[in-house]
């Protein structure tokens, strides 16, 4: 786990993150890997809702929204888009 690592949740829109951790458990974390959310894959943040939550991303040309209590557990480090 690197140092710089940071939840999607926290992830500015029009980033892309490289994810290294998903803590989620459970039958969504079986559904989150098999749309392409797996360490080393590469995710964009979307949009986020006025209020923060849903968050949508992209991953594998596919649109995906997830709460805010989900994202919180997927963790990744920038790789490019508007990181700061």
């Amino acid at each position: 786990m690197s140092t710089s690592s940071i939840p999607l949740s926290d992830a500015v829109t029009g980033s892309q993150i490289c994810l290294d951790r998903i803590e989620v458990q459970g039958v969504l974390r079986r559904r989150l890997l098999d749309l392409g959310f797996v360490p080393g894959n590469v995710v964009e943040v979307v949009q986020k809702s006025p209020l923060g939550d849903p968050i949508a991303f992209r991953v594998n040309h596919t649109m995906i929204a997830l709460r805010k209590e989900e994202s919180s557990l997927i963790f990744g480090e920038y790789v490019g888009g508007d990181s700061l």
